[in-house]
């Protein structure tokens, strides 16, 4: 009887407490409540199980006893070396921290489009497809709080798309006259250009098609043209995302050749033909004509393949060497962090923006937490820099928390 009182007394305290409590509190608030807990507890731990009405287990009795007593006679747990020590407060945390973001590790991307206008991507909510007007307006508010690179993804009028993709290089392309615009503007930035044909082919494809079959050489020839041609526009940054063959050394020498030996290469190495980049196909209306990229970009499930594509472009003359997607590869990651001395970069991509982007607007994740969480997981894991579409709402919360 005593115990079914206990039991009904609970119960109704229980339900006074919570009937005072708005419906919309959430799980989060209820519990930041519990935190604030200033009852004193005694450590001797003593009596506390008398009124149960059972037997209990008492770890600190008998000759082999699991928990000892102190000096005060508290309970105490015979551990010396004891890891939260160094978790007990945010400063203590901060001095050992062993992994660092700050904005300087992100490149963000940008889409542009030849418009007066700019264009909301419903898949990647928060993305826009920005006019070029807009796109230097991002990129000197990002600059203030920060973020020093960025790299640039056009959308393609579909008049100008061609198998041969000509329209990658022509000097008075979208891309070349954006990288003239942000150069003119704010010199200190470091503008990184994508090469690839696939937002220009009219194949939806990264290089020359023939027959349904993707023409490796000729598309390297291609993509010298292009690199080129977004040096001479001022790109500080190529980054090959084409998957082709040698196509880092011929670029490497295309540009040398031309007197850019200060431009530098970033080579997606280890691009896998993922499922992740259904958004930025989106983004850029280039999703594949037919088929699927598998013939050139990476198998998911190989792991020691990403070595081998990191040897040569490492010796082709690559500068720095990506990892796309992100998330999902933290592995190869730490695989080329281990196996090279070039920095290594992350792609956190459009499918893993969008799936963070759709949690957060069901109220299942707290969106700065998790975004924080991941980039730190990034850097952990090994990457030097990080693309992502969060760059400048990133590098905003750093600077609110007064980490940067």
């Amino acid at each position: 009887m005593k115990i079914s009182a206990a039991v009904l007394a609970l119960s109704a305290a229980y339900s006074n407490a919570f009937a005072s409590i708005p419906s919309q509190v959430t799980r989060s608030s209820v519990l930041s409540m519990a935190a604030g807990n200033t009852d004193p507890v005694d450590r001797t731990m003593k009596g506390i199980d008398d009124n149960l009405g059972y037997e209990t287990f008492d770890p600190t009795a008998g000759d082999s006893p699991a928990v000892f007593r102190n000096n005060h006679g508290g309970v105490w747990v015979q551990q010396r070396a004891r890891p939260r020590r160094n978790r007990k407060s945010a400063g203590v945390r901060a001095m050992v921290r062993e992994t660092i973001v700050t904005p300087a590790n992100f490149i963000y991307p940008l889409f542009i489009h030849d418009e007066d206008y700019c264009q909301d991507i419903p898949s990647m909510p928060g993305c826009q497809r920005h006019s070029l007007p807009s796109m230097l307006n991002e990129v000197g508010e990002a600059l203030e709080l920060g973020v020093k690179a960025f790299v640039l993804f056009p959308k393609v009028d579909d008049a100008l798309k061609t198998n041969l993709a000509c329209e990658a290089y022509n000097p008075e392309g979208i891309v070349h006259r954006a990288i003239r615009m942000i150069k003119e503007k704010y010199p200190e930035a470091v503008v990184c250009t994508d090469v690839a044909l696939d937002p220009y082919s009219d194949q939806g494809h990264d290089g020359v098609v023939e027959n349904g079959v993707i023409l490796n050489d000729v598309t390297v020839n291609q993509l010298c043209k292009q690199a080129v041609s977004q040096a001479r526009a001022g790109a500080d940054i190529v980054a090959p995302s084409d998957m082709q063959d040698g196509r880092v050394k011929a670029i490497r020498d295309a540009l040398d050749s031309e007197g850019f030996t200060n431009v530098s290469i970033l080579s997606y190495t280890a691009k896998y033909a993922s499922a992740y980049y259904g958004p930025f196909r989106d983004a850029l209306d280039s999703h594949p004509g037919f088929g699927d990229k598998k013939t050139y970009q990476q198998d998911p499930a190989n792991g020691r393949e990403a070595l081998i594509e990191a040897a040569l472009d490492a010796a082709e003359g690559a500068d720095m060497l990506m990892v796309k997607p992100g998330m999902p590869y933290l592995d190869i990651i730490r695989r080329l962090k281990d196996y090279s001395d070039l920095p290594i970069a992350a792609y956190h991509v459009s499918g893993e923006y969008a799936m963070l982007k759709a949690a957060v607007e069901k109220g299942w994740l707290n969106e700065k937490d998790v975004v924080m969480e991941t980039l730190t997981c990034f850097r952990r894991a090994g990457a030097d820099i990080i693309l992502t579409y969060y760059a400048k709402q990133a590098a905003k919360w750093i600077k609110e928390d007064g980490l940067y």
